[in-house]
């Protein structure tokens, strides 16, 4: 499981970060708010863990900007601050729990996993963005009446778009996750792949699109009608 924890305090941070992997997660670590949200955004994650007191951006309008983007990933929230309304502003703008510091270190191990789990086991039977629904059980994709069934590749990679939406995926992290690690597939694979994809959303009139950033990857946005 990948982390993002974000965390001003270098001597905090070296020493959650340990226990972390200790505990195997991979973690990043950033330092202030305006590289949380760009982590966040750049790259994917099971989880992230705010601390809220940040310079540059504070966790909370991190949380906010990152919920604004569609970005769903699990978040919990960190704070010096045992307010009660402070408890009750960070849940409200979504994020999924709130451990006030000083915290036992085996208290955010038991927190950071029941926020995973709940992740896993949240499992919708239809994704949707913008006018595009993604159906998991009969692994069709529809706009309105256009309906088409995806055959079995395009669908894993248009769902794994779909629940990572705002984030970029590389090809590497395509590639693993549909093709698998021992995979013979070249990255070159995941562009044909990418390509079926806009066809098919073509075809049936998707408002939505594949965004390619160049050295960093794949993501899908909603088409401005502006």
């Amino acid at each position: 499981m990948k982390l993002l924890y974000a965390e001003d305090e270098i001597s905090m941070s070296e020493a959650v970060v340990d226990i972390l992997e200790f505990h195997k997660f991979n973690v990043d670590a950033v330092y202030d708010g305006l590289d949380a949200l760009e982590f966040a955004k750049t790259e994917q994650y099971d989880g992230i863990i705010l601390d809220i007191m940040m310079p540059k951006m504070n966790g909370l309008d991190v949380l906010c900007e990152l919920r604004k983007s569609g970005i769903n990933v699990p978040i919990l929230l960190l704070s010096a601050k045992a307010d009660v309304q402070d408890r009750i502003d960070g849940l409200n703008m979504g994020a999924d729990d709130y451990l006030p510091k000083p915290f036992a270190m085996g208290e955010l191990i038991a927190r950071v996993r029941a926020m995973l789990r709940r992740k896993e086991e949240f499992t919708p039977d239809i994704l949707k963005l913008g006018n595009v629904s993604l159906n998991l059980q009969k692994h069709t994709i529809s706009v309105g009446d256009n309906s088409i069934i995806l055959p079995k590749l395009e669908y894993q990679m248009m769902e794994l778009l779909m629940l990572n939406r705002g984030i970029y995926l590389s090809s590497e992290d395509i590639l693993t996750k549909i093709w698998g690690y021992d995979t013979d597939a070249q990255i070159g694979t995941v562009w044909v792949y990418i390509s079926y994809l806009r066809k098919y959303l073509l075809s049936i009139g998707a408002d939505i699109k594949i965004i390619a950033k160049r050295n960093t990857g794949y993501s899908l946005e909603v088409i401005s009608n502006d």
